[in-house]
């Protein structure tokens, strides 16, 4: 295992009072880190893994594929015994990248249907790791549960959430354009990357031949022309390595490591204590509120117990889950809801299905560097005015493009001087249109907690009961056939076809289980991200997803967790929330 040179920590006594515990360090919960701290609270920031600092505990970024044992190539049996959900992926582990990666055997759960939970358990949590599109949700994703009357309303619209998306984009740098969409609202962005020769080539002919759909630069958390702001914290424009799972040592992407962190750490008002997981809410029944977190300490197996006036829950969708299930007490006795949501909804996009190409021209061309990001075709189906699919909701496509460089000569037969010309060649431009769908809200995919199985340090695990329906069946027909066509018209060659039938999970935007809405009846958090009944507990990861729009998640967390720090610390001044 790496070890962090930052993992020793000055101890904190159990019983120790904050004003404010945010539990899990990664997207939302840096956000909700930050912004407590830069709003006069002191706050404890508690993740379940070990410390990694930015820059000095990134080991395999600079790193080229001689200095790996294996190259890079191959990956010890010894070692991918310990990953056998996480090598599900078929990409995250590699030598570089497996210590980012959570130990499947110390953290089971149970896969009632097959449910493909990736995580990182470390300080800065899936922020290392993640894919950075980042997109706004309009009020075509906000209004669909109500229009539709599926599952329930959104508390908000996008008119709440708009100041809060320029807020978090000023400060997190994305690359974009604006694209005068009013589906995919356009936001405060830095330059995008340019396109290669192919992606011009498909841009320029699906933009002239399909009316009904748009393809644009993808929007990315990459720095591109960085602020004096994020200048002044350490960080530096996109590399174009595209080694962004290792740990960004430039900081060009927004990760906690190199963004959220150091703004906190620089009010001088944060602690953060990592090997500490979680167990539960303390909730004390004479006062109606909760008063702390009881933890475990993840290498010692002591169990501590710390206290604040107000606790953010961000320990991803189903940790926030898994720990509000498990704060049971004579007032929940079931867990902290009386909604009877708690649990339920589970949602994640479906993806893997579209189509890949050959593209035949432009030979005598290679791209400079390796960006990160490349096209994006926004949603075109079911908009509004247009005549209904046989699904409800939409899709989008993220597009990746590369050219084949010299490994293609392993499949090449021949020896001599011809058969070196050929080896030194670049290869085929390659294409692959690969489409995001919406997930529906259904009420019976969900997750329990079961003491049938149980992790490291003895608590129960997840059992996951999950799967799409036919509504994400017919959605995938689509959009297949549309990438197809889209390829065919753009004069691509070597079209292939192809749906994985990917398990949920896989696409790593789990969201649902602990959702916003209008009633403590239909809904386990209202509009301010506040617990219906519990009114200090905070909740801004994808647990509180009320539906789950094709557009990449993350953006809307970042925006969710600011609007209701904002909102905790004014109710903490006003004396709403008692200190």
């Amino acid at each position: 295992m790496v070890t962090s040179s930052a993992s020793l920590q000055p101890p904190i006594p159990s019983g120790k009072k904050f004003d404010a515990i945010v539990v899990g360090s990664g997207i939302s919960g840096g956000w909700s880190a930050k912004e407590l701290c830069e709003k006069g609270l002191n706050v404890l920031l508690l993740e379940r893994g070990r410390m990694i600092e930015h820059v000095t505990d990134y080991h395999t970024a600079t790193m080229n594929p001689w200095d790996f044992p294996h190259h890079n190539l191959n990956v010890p049996a010894k070692v991918l015994e310990r990953y056998p959900v996480q090598n599900r992926t078929g990409f995250t582990i590699t030598e570089a990248t497996h210590h980012h990666f959570v130990d499947d055997l110390d953290n089971p759960y149970v896969e009632e249907k097959p449910f493909d939970w990736i995580r990182g358990y470390h300080v800065g949590g899936r922020s290392l790791m993640w894919g950075r599109y980042s997109f706004r949700f309009s009020d075509l994703d906000f209004e669909a549960n109500a229009k539709e009357g599926i599952a329930t309303d959104w508390p908000i619209r996008y008119k709440d959430l708009a100041p809060w998306y320029d807020y978090v984009e000023k400060f997190a740098g994305i690359a974009g354009n604006r694209d005068g969409l009013p589906h995919l609202p356009d936001g405060l962005f830095q330059p995008a990357m340019p396109d290669n020769c192919v992606e011009q080539h498909l841009r320029q002919s699906v933009n002239a031949t399909f009316p009904d759909r748009k393809v644009i630069s993808a929007r990315a958390a990459h720095l591109t022309a960085p602020t004096t702001e994020q200048m002044n914290l350490g960080r530096a424009k996109c590399q174009y390595r595209n080694l962004c799972m290792r740990g960004c040592p430039y900081g060009a992407y927004f990760s906690t490591q190199s963004a959220t962190l150091p703004a906190a750490r620089r009010t001088k008002r944060l602690t953060v204590r990592p090997h500490s997981i979680v167990n539960s809410i303390i909730y004390d029944e004479k006062k109606g509120r909760a008063t702390g977190v009881r933890v475990i300490d993840e290498q010692t197996n002591e169990w501590l117990e710390f206290h604040a006036s107000v606790i953010f829950l961000n320990a991803s969708a189903l940790g926030s889950t898994y720990i509000l299930m498990n704060s049971t007490s004579s007032r929940f006795p079931n867990g902290m809801d009386d909604s009877g949501q708690l649990g339920r909804n589970l949602m994640d996009h479906h993806f893997h299905v579209g189509a890949t190409a050959d593209y035949e021209h432009d030979l005598d061309k290679i791209y400079y560097g390796r960006h990160p990001a490349g096209l994006y075709i926004p949603r075109f189906r079911n908009l509004p005015g247009q005549q209904p699919q046989a699904f409800k909701r939409g899709y989008g496509f993220e597009v990746y493009t590369n050219r084949e460089n010299w490994d293609h000569a392993r499949s090449l037969d021949g020896f001599g001087a011809d058969f070196k010309e050929k080896a030194t060649q670049f290869g085929a431009w390659k294409i692959t249109l690969d489409a995001f769908g919406e997930c529906m809200p259904y009420e019976d995919n969900r997750v329990y907690l079961t003491k049938d199985v149980t992790d490291k340090w003895g608590q129960p695990v997840l059992k996951m009961d999950v799967h799409y329906r036919e509504n994400e069946t017919a959605m995938r027909k689509d959009a297949q056939e549309q990438a197809v066509a889209m390829l065919e018209k753009a004069g691509f060659s070597n079209i292939d076809g192809f749906d994985s039938q990917a398990h949920p999970g896989l696409s790593i935007h789990e969201m649902g289980t602990a959702r916003m809405g209008t009633s403590p009846k239909n809904s386990v958090f209202n509009k301010f991200n506040q617990h219906h009944l519990v009114k200090n507990v905070f909740c801004t990861d994808g647990a509180c997803m009320t539906s789950s729009p094709c557009q990449n998640p993350s953006l809307t967390y970042m925006a969710l967790s600011a609007r209701a720090a904002d909102y905790a610390a004014k109710a903490l001044k006003r004396g709403d929330i008692p200190r």
